[in-house]
């Protein structure tokens, strides 16, 4: 079977699993459970919680003792298992502690999928700047066909959406293990350092200022990151209170609507190669946060009416907001790292973004909004919130443009096959 074919095959399941519950956890959450606002953004952190560590140490185990593709299959299988238990759970609590047991294996497997990946494509001979993103685009495909199947299939606030991501989980983990082998490459040698006895020598790349910096930034993006996630979906949700939107298509298929962010992430990832070519990673981040700050603005005066455009815009410019930060920064720290910690080194930037990045916009938005952003009706402001997640995309723009120094070289992002 064609290599680029296999691997697309893993990039749809990979990301058809999240898109089965990740936008209408939300949905299912208030309107199914009716459990309190202040516990559910106690419950997106799990994901940042796991990807604090897990990703990192699974990396080190992908490099030094275990084949990555065995170690991906094997965290889907389990994950499956956990997820075909999660419509039993009854209270927030336990909730809580079940849905951060599944994300101790989820969250892992998306950097362990872009090393397998990468490595594939290096024993195949190929570009992995130009020959990546094509295949990537379908783990963008795979997202939008699992929302589109929940919306489509009226389970949006059902417990059934965890058994639609559970069914493609265990496919997935089945087979991870026919794809190509991606051995460990970081050997124990006689007298080495305790640092690379227990693999962590990708976190010296913190000594290295320019990379120190870049992470700092990868986590406060991440922060932005989860803060869509979170409420997008639930904000289109809520204008079903008002009679005015309740029947409009928006609030009707509201992840269909959101579904638009991922069909314009596929055009995005495609043009990732010409523009990290062109502009370098500092441009192109920066682009990516300028494009946060209007995927936010536009939802703060956005309606599923007369301003639906401006919803619509939003949903658009996340394609540039997720694709410009997520996987240009995916690539560009394998073209910084040796090939013997690949594996740790894109699991330190998972920790980065989706780990401590992720919890901490979740717990702090979850503050915020009940203290600052919740009227006495236990209401939420959606216009305010939406404007202050805009500020902060703002100056983290800013901060980033005056602090971060990297020299563009085309020729290295020509020249990458590690």
């Amino acid at each position: 079977m064609n290599l680029r074919f296999r691997l697309t095959i893993l990039s749809f399941f990979q990301y058809f699993i999240w898109g089965s519950w990740l936008i209408t956890i939300g949905a299912y959450w208030f309107q199914n459970k009716h459990w309190g606002g202040a516990d559910f953004g106690a419950i997106f952190s799990t994901m940042g919680v796991a990807a604090i560590f897990m990703p990192t140490v699974m990396g080190i185990i992908a490099d030094r003792w275990i084949n990555a593709e065995r170690l991906l299959g094997i965290c889907h299988i389990v994950g499956a298992i956990i997820l075909f238990f999660i419509p039993g759970v009854d209270n927030p609590v336990s909730f809580y502690w079940v849905l951060l047991l599944y994300m101790l294996f989820y969250m892992p497997t998306i950097s362990l999928v872009n090393t397998v990946s990468y490595s594939a494509l290096v024993q195949g001979g190929k570009n992995i700047v130009k020959d990546f993103p094509p295949i990537r685009v379908w783990g963008t495909v795979g997202f939008i066909a699992a929302m589109w199947t929940v919306s489509l299939l009226h389970i949006e606030t059902s417990a059934s959406q965890f058994y639609v991501a559970a069914s493609a989980s265990l496919f997935l983990g089945l087979y991870a293990f026919t794809l190509p082998k991606c051995l460990p490459q970081g050997k124990r040698l006689q007298g080495q350092s305790w640092i690379d006895t227990f693999g962590l020598r990708a976190f010296t790349l913190f000594k290295n200022s320019k990379m120190a910096l870049f992470f700092i930034f990868a986590m406060l993006l991440g922060a932005a990151l989860q803060l869509t996630n979170a409420y997008g979906d639930t904000f289109l949700h809520d204008f079903a209170k008002i009679d005015l939107y309740k029947d409009t298509l928006a609030v009707k298929y509201p992840a269909i609507i959101m579904s638009i962010s991922q069909i314009s992430e596929t055009l995005f990832i495609l043009a990732i190669p010409f523009f990290l070519k062109r502009f370098g990673i500092k441009q192109v981040m920066l682009i990516s946060m300028i494009a946060w700050v209007l995927r936010f603005g536009l939802f703060a005066y956005g309606n599923p009416g007369p301003g639906l455009w401006m919803i619509i815009l939003s949903c658009i410019v996340y394609g540039m907001a997720f694709d410009f930060f997520n996987i240009s920064g995916s690539l560009f720290v394998d073209t910084q790292v040796q090939p013997d910690i690949r594996a740790r080194a894109q699991g330190i930037f998972m920790m980065m973004t989706n780990g401590i990045g992720a919890w901490l916009g979740s717990k702090i938005s979850g503050l915020a909004i009940a203290a600052y952003f919740t009227d006495d009706s236990n209401e939420l402001r959606w216009h305010s919130i939406w404007v202050a997640f805009a500020v902060y995309s703002l100056i983290v723009a800013v901060l980033f443009a005056v602090l971060f120094r990297h020299k563009h070289n085309p020729a290295e992002v020509s020249s990458v096959q590690r």
